[in-house]
């Protein structure tokens, strides 16, 4: 049975409000070493911001990971980093780690998402200073924007919550399962949650809207 550190990551403001705190976090992993036959060790719990780069208890965790020959677990690759620099850093060093949400992704595929990660950090901020700056040519208050922020950042979370199951859908495809119905079906079964982390059926609606962003952020890459 090979070994694994967990390491979570959260950030006191936003845990509470995210689908995917602490609590999430660790059934996700546990989940995972079950099925995969991990082993789990002492978890590692980081409370910080994605954007920044300095982290002492992932420091501590892959240095855990060097001396017991385990890899390092994780639930989502965002809650690594949300920075290309910082992931290529990690990946160059001599411990190996796991996204549970990407087990079989190669360093291409994870390169792509901490893009993608840092592309949605930095468009959200486009998009405040666009909002901030349109309230006050127009005299009116920052909260009168709220909507217009909130909708930008749901949209670019969607985005790469789609991206990050793309090669889930990729896998079912190569299974033979094409329709939408069987794609649904499969999802399912696996316990795959949806973008809503609090629901966790498919439907053949946000199955049909997930192939669709998809196909569109293929397309526009």
């Amino acid at each position: 049975m090979s070994k694994a550190i967990p390491y979570y990551r959260v950030s006191t403001d936003r845990q509470g409000k995210s689908g995917l705190g602490l609590e999430a976090q660790q059934r996700s992993v546990r989940d995972f070493a079950t099925a995969s036959r991990f082993e789990l060790l002492s978890e590692f719990i980081e409370v910080e911001s994605g954007s920044r780069d300095k982290r002492p208890i992932l420091r501590k965790a892959l240095k855990q990971c060097r001396q017991d020959g385990a890899i390092l677990l994780i639930a989502k690759i965002d809650r690594l980093a949300r920075d290309v620099a910082f992931v290529s850093s990690l990946m160059k060093s001599k411990v190996k780690f796991v996204a549970v949400d990407l087990p079989n992704a190669n360093d291409l595929m994870i390169h792509i998402m901490a893009a993608f990660a840092e592309y949605e950090r930095r468009q959200i901020s486009v998009r405040t200073k666009e909002a901030m700056a349109a309230a006050k040519k127009q005299g009116r208050s920052f909260g009168n924007y709220g909507k217009v922020i909130l909708s930008a950042r749901n949209r670019n979370n969607a985005d790469l919550f789609a991206l990050s199951l793309a090669p889930t859908i990729k896998r079912l495809n190569s299974k033979g399962l094409l329709s939408v119905r069987s794609i649904v079906d499969e999802l399912n079964r696996e316990h795959i949650l949806t973008y809503r982390k609090g629901k966790h059926r498919w439907h053949l609606q946000t199955v049909h809207q997930l192939l669709k962003r998809i196909e569109n952020l293929t397309l526009n890459t």
